[in-house]
């Protein structure tokens, strides 16, 4: 392949743009709503209806008009949702499908899904978070930290909470619950679309970092509230407001539960989602609307960590309440607190209810990800056969099924496709999975295409943190990994203890240390594969990774010099002093109890050992991993007198910007490696 294929995988975001993403089905099971651009280039998202009676597409809400340039909590929204699109942002609709309501440039619209009448709501501008009530009324929404309500006809816009200072928001998700705990909501009606439960967020207790960008010298560089290992976290509480200006405050005991993890506001009450700042107990709570008293409803402990599982809590329809439990090596699905899952299928998250029907992705094979069902009477029942990666949504009986495989991606409904209007990729990814030694790493190896048995030079492409797995059965996932194989790399991934997917023991194994396990991983399934395929240059070994891959990369050459000849880390964390509390303090404690757990994982106090060629990549706007890290490890690289290249990416976050940074990761690895 050309060098042109780093710029059309960045201009596609990897062949995404163009599916059909955020779908809901409305609750007869009639209709799927969704969100799909026009084309595989085209960022800009549109609103479309595909009618299961009928088998006919609409296209309900076109943007038309380009995207005035976000506000900083825009950007920071997008950024912790891992948002690269434009176009309708998000959109939602009433129990009776009457009326949908979209944003877009940050304003407020509304469409009849039935006839296509649309028009703009004449909400405070610029917004955010706006949902619209179940009887379809009104649109709560977020501006300037405080939340508003707006008539669904565009009458009656008022506050309903105003911050009492510039560090209070109300309605939004403070920082580690949208980036660590994958809550990004911070505000929920009540299912008699009377009140809503609103999260009060008081950052005034967090520093303040900043970021700026030196390519553009004229601009004051940008605050961000960021709570670091060991520091103080926002003060988080939550209040009911009725629409007429009532207010009842809950107290969850806010000295022992730091964190809000999630609230379910259904048909059967009110329930909040609580953990600890150590993260060893997570409780859910029912709530009293009218006196907000709580009242402990279940309970999970953990010597390491509790485990948040998307989806989790649900009720079904008769009110049983879905979660899950940690037994030995198995995360099971639970009903009203018993185990309904068979031992060694790991559930990962849970769908939805349909009536008392649980819709939820599990696995029996970490590489794979099936939906399944728990009925009463029936128990569970595998919704999908083929090996690939699952996740779908269910209501009246009817099931969206979201397949990503290796041979493709599919969203199917009823028999029917959801038309995918993605480019497809030049190059067909050609993977095979395995088993590396004696702990069964789950490994992905590729080789170029056309290779007839000579010898390759090595690069190891892993990711090894706990957010996600990197050797799975989706050829998404293999699009950058095959291109450097066709630059003449044997090309392998593997998947560590720690990685999700194997249950909760491997995944706890990295608990007090993020670093020699992942190492010794890497280092394992590399001779492994080496022993299978004697034509790997074990002389000439690459690592690259992004994030925990980038960490990862770096720790490989400062420790590992005599296994690992090259790497490229970008942005990669280096110091987890450095990275946020409710995430760090998970694997590794807090800081201010256990520092020697920091110091073990740093990489800071490597840097006089460098011997190999090292590339640094950090995008200078990134507010997750900031730039921090690459800058103090090239300081004590520089301060040892060791040599190493930084590639600094203004106006780039943690996101991958839109160029191709595939062709100099290959030419740096070509030259450190020696190859022509």
């Amino acid at each position: 392949m050309s060098s042109t294929y780093p710029s059309l995988l960045a201009r596609t975001q990897r062949f995404r743009l163009g599916r059909p993403q955020r779908l809901s089905l409305t609750p007869d099971g009639r209709r799927v709503l969704f969100l799909r651009s026009r084309g595989g280039e085209d960022p800009v998202r549109l609103l479309w209806q595909l009618d299961l009676e009928t088998g006919v597409e609409r296209l309900l809400a076109d943007p038309l008009a380009g995207e005035n340039a976000p506000t900083a909590q825009e950007q920071t929204r997008r950024e912790r949702a891992r948002d690269q699109g434009s176009g309708i942002v998000d959109y939602s609709f009433d129990q009776g499908v009457r009326v949908v309501a979209y944003t877009v440039a940050q304003e407020l619209h509304r469409v009849d899904p039935w006839t296509g009448d649309g028009e703009r709501l004449p909400a405070r501008t610029p917004l955010t978070d706006a949902v619209l009530s179940p009887d379809g009324s009104a649109v709560a929404y977020v501006h300037s930290g405080a939340l508003r309500l707006i008539g669904a006809d565009g009458t009656g816009d008022r506050t309903l909470a105003e911050p009492e200072n510039p560090d209070v928001t109300y309605g939004l998700a403070e920082h580690v619950a949208a980036e660590s705990m994958d809550r990004q909501r911070g505000h929920w009606w009540s299912p008699a679309s009377d009140r809503l439960a609103v999260c009060r967020v008081d950052n005034g207790p967090v520093a303040t970092w900043y970021l700026s960008d030196p390519a553009r010298p004229d601009e004051p560089p940008t605050a961000h509230r960021y709570p670091a290992a060991g520091t103080a976290n926002a003060l988080v509480s939550l209040h009911l407001l009725d629409r007429v200006g009532g207010r009842v405050d809950i107290d969850f005991g806010w000295d022992d539960y730091e964190y809000l993890v999630a609230v379910v506001w259904d048909a059967h009450g009110l329930l909040a989602v609580l953990q600890n700042r150590p993260q060893t107990v997570l409780r859910t709570v029912a709530v009293d609307p009218d006196t907000g008293r709580v009242e402990t409803i279940a309970e999970s402990r953990d010597a390491a960590w509790t485990q948040i599982v998307p989806g989790v809590p649900s009720r079904t329809a008769s009110g049983a309440l879905v979660g899950t439990a940690d037994l030995g090596d198995t995360r099971y699905l639970t009903v009203d607190g018993q185990p309904v899952t068979p031992a060694g299928l790991q559930v990962a998250e849970v769908h939805g209810c349909d009536g008392d029907t649980v819709l939820f992705g599990a696995s029996e094979e970490p590489a794979e990800r099936h939906l399944w069902t728990w009925t009463p009477g029936t128990g569970i029942e595998r919704v999908t056969t083929r090996p690939g990666r699952y996740s779908g949504i269910r209501a009246a009986g009817t099931t969206v099924v979201n397949a990503a495989t290796l041979d493709g991606h599919a969203v199917t409904v009823s028999g029917r496709t959801v038309k995918d209007l993605s480019v497809p990729s030049p190059s067909v990814p050609l993977v095979s999975l395995l088993r590396a030694g004696e702990r069964e790493l789950r490994t992905a190896v590729l080789f170029p295409a056309g290779w007839q048995g000579e010898r390759l030079p090595v690069l190891m492409d892993p990711y090894g943190g706990p957010a996600a797995q990197r050797v799975v059965a989706d050829r998404d996932a293999y699009y950058a990994s095959q291109w450097f194989a066709d630059q003449g790399f044997a090309v392998i991934i593997a998947d560590g203890r720690g990685t999700p997917g194997r249950g909760p023991r491997w995944e706890r194994a990295v608990h007090g240390d993020r670093s020699t396990s992942l190492l010794e991983d890497q280092v394992d399934a590399l001779h492994y594969v080496a022993g299978k395929h004697p034509e790997l240059d074990l002389t000439r070994v690459g690592i690259r990774g992004w994030s925990a891959g980038g960490y990862l990369a770096a720790l490989a050459v400062l420790r590992r010099p005599d296994v690992f000849h090259a790497a490229v880390a970008g942005a990669p964390v280096t110091d987890h002093l450095l990275y946020d509390t409710h995430w760090q303090e998970r694997f590794l404690g807090d800081p201010r109890l256990d520092p020697d757990a920091y110091r073990r994982s740093s990489l800071i106090d490597d840097a006089a050992g460098l011997e190999r060629p090292l590339m640094l990549i950090h995008g200078l706007r990134d507010d997750n991993v900031y730039p921090v890290h690459t800058m103090r490890l090239s300081a004590a690289l520089l301060a040892a007198g060791r040599p190493h290249t930084v590639l600094p990416l203004p106006g780039a976050s943690h996101m991958a910007p839109g160029t191709d940074l595939l062709t100099p990761q290959l030419r740096f690895l070509r030259e450190a490696l020696n190859i022509h």
